[in-house]
C-alpha cells in the first residue's frame, strides 16, 4: 500500500533541493581575515546555487557602505570590539530574538561560524526550536590567549569552545591535523571542510614591474612578503629576522609587508627600509601577491592560514612552519619548505638557504601555481551542503517538511 505521506516527500523532494540556511557569524567581508574571507566565498556559492540564505551578524563600522547582495536575508544586530582587536566585534547574546525570529520563519538548518557570545545564543535558540544545528572550527581563541594577557583563561576557553561545538551535530575543520588534533581533545562530530582558492583571480600573471619598481625592486631583486594581520599571535618579528639573514646573502632583497594590525608602528621603527603596504583588496591584492617572490609564514596560531594557498597560486615560493593548510599543501623541495613547528632559527636558514639557491628557487616557484590549481571554490560549496544534507537527513529532514508548511524564501534587510 502506498502511503500518501510518501508521495508528498518525493513530490517536494523532486520540486527543489534548496535549503534554507541561517548562518551566524561575528565577522563577513569587508572585514579582512581568513574566516569573513570564507564564509563570504561560500555564502556567494550558496546563493549562486538557488539556496535561501539568513545571515545573522553584528553591525560593522560605516555600515551603509557595505552592499549585500539582494538575495540575502540579512539580520544585524548589536556587538562589541573584541579586546586589542578592534578590527573585529563580538556579537552580543540574543538567544530571545533568535527564538522568536526562527519561529516566525524557520530554516531548515542553522549554522554557527563563530564562536562568541552571538554563536553560543544561536546554538542554544536552535536547540530549543529542535533545529539541526553545525559549526565551524576556525579560530585557535585558546591558542591566542597567551598573546594578549590571557594565558590563565586558556583552559576555561578550551572548554567553553569544547561544550559550544558539542552542542552541534557536525563541527566542520579546514585541515585534517586539526580534525585528529580536535577529536583527541574532546571535540565530537568533527568533519573536514578544506579552503578553496580563487585560482583565476590569484595567480602569476598579475605580477606587475610597475609596482615591483615602486617599491625599489628591480628585475632580478628578490621580494620577500607577507600578507595578513600585523599582531603578536602571527610571530611578524620573525620575518623580519629572516629577511636580514637573507639580505645578508643577496644585499638587493625587499621586505614588502601587507595588511595592517597593532604592531605596525612597533614594526615601522624595528624595520624602517620595510615597505608597509597597508590593506590591499581584490585586484590589487592579487597583484602584490604576484609581485612578491619569496613569502615568509610565520604564524604557529592558524587553523589553515588562507594567504598560503593564495601565494602559492600567485607563484611564489613559501617557506612556513609545518602546521595548518601549510602541511597538506606544501611538500619541501617541491612547491616550497616546511620547518618543525616553533624551530625560529631552522627557519631563518630554510628561508636564507633557498632564496641563496637561485636554481631551487626557481623550481618551487615554477610549481606552486600548479600545485594549488585542484583547490577551486566549487568542490568546496558542494562538501559544504553535503555535510548540511547530512545532519538534515539524520534529522528526518524529508519528513520535517511534511510536518510543517512549506515557506517561501523572502528578501529582507531586517534588524534584530
Amino acid at each position: 500500500m502506498i502511503n500518501p505521506e510518501d508521495i508528498l516527500i518525493e513530490s517536494y523532494v523532486a520540486q527543489s533541493s534548496s535549503l534554507r540556511i541561517a548562518i551566524v557569524t561575528e565577522t563577513f567581508p569587508p572585514e579582512v581575515n581568513g574566516v569573513a574571507m570564507t564564509l563570504g566565498r561560500i555564502v556567494e556559492g550558496l546563493l549562486q546555487r538557488g539556496h535561501s540564505v539568513q545571515l545573522i551578524r553584528p553591525r560593522q563600522a560605516r555600515e551603509s557602505s557595505i552592499p549585500t547582495p539582494d538575495s540575502l536575508d540579512e539580520v544585524l544586530c548589536q556587538g562589541i570590539q573584541l579586546p586589542a582587536y578592534k578590527e573585529l566585534r563580538f556579537g552580543l547574546p540574543m538567544k530571545n530574538r533568535l527564538t522568536k525570529l526562527w519561529k516566525g520563519k524557520r530554516p531548515d538548518i542553522v549554522h554557527v561560524a563563530t564562536e562568541g557570545p552571538l554563536g553560543w545564543s544561536a546554538v542554544a535558540a536552535a536547540r530549543k526550536l529542535q533545529l539541526p544545528v553545525t559549526s565551524s572550527f576556525h579560530t585557535n581563541f585558546h591558542s591566542y590567549s597567551q598573546h594578549y594577557g590571557m594565558g590563565l583563561l586558556k583552559t576555561p576557553i578550551e572548554a567553553y569552545l569544547r561544550k559550544l561545538h558539542n552542542h552541534t551535530e557536525a563541527t566542520m575543520v579546514p585541515t585534517k591535523a586539526l580534525m585528529k588534533e580536535l577529536q583527541g581533545r574532546g571535540f565530537k562530530n568533527v568533519t573536514l571542510l578544506s579552503r578553496g582558492v580563487a585560482t583565476d583571480h590569484f595567480t602569476p600573471a598579475k605580477r606587475s614591474q610597475e609596482l615591483r619598481a615602486s617599491w625599489g625592486a628591480g628585475v632580478d631583486d628578490l621580494v620577500v612578503l607577507l600578507v595578513g594581520r600585523l599582531a603578536k599571535e602571527k610571530n611578524v618579528g620573525l620575518v623580519i629576522s629572516a629577511y636580514r639573514a637573507i639580505k645578508l646573502r643577496l644585499p638587493t632583497t625587499k621586505l614588502v609587508f601587507v595588511g595592517d594590525g597593532p604592531m605596525r608602528k612597533q614594526l615601522e621603527k624595528t624595520c624602517p627600509e620595510a615597505i608597509f603596504a597597508g590593506v590591499r583588496k581584490g585586484e590589487e591584492l592579487a597583484a602584490h601577491y604576484a609581485s612578491g617572490d619569496l613569502f615568509l609564514f610565520s604564524s604557529l596560531t592558524e587553523t589553515f592560514g588562507n594567504v598560503v594557498p593564495e601565494a602559492l597560486a600567485s607563484g611564489l615560493a613559501v617557506v612556513s612552519y609545518g602546521i595548518a593548510g601549510a602541511q597538506e599543501l606544501i611538500t619541501t623541495g617541491q612547491n616550497g619548505v616546511l620547518v618543525p613547528p616553533g624551530d625560529e632559527l631552522e627557519f631563518i636558514n630554510a628561508a636564507a638557504d633557498l632564496a641563496g639557491n637561485m636554481e631551487k628557487f626557481r623550481q618551487v616557484r615554477q610549481a606552486s601555481a600548479a600545485s594549488v590549481a585542484h583547490l577551486g571554490w566549487e568542490a568546496i560549496y558542494s562538501s559544504f551542503v553535503d555535510t548540511l544534507t547530512g545532519v538534515l537527513d539524520r534529522h528526518d529532514w524529508q519528513f520535517s517538511k511534511v510536518s510543517k508548511p512549506l515557506q517561501s524564501s523572502s528578501v529582507s534587510h531586517s534588524s534584530a
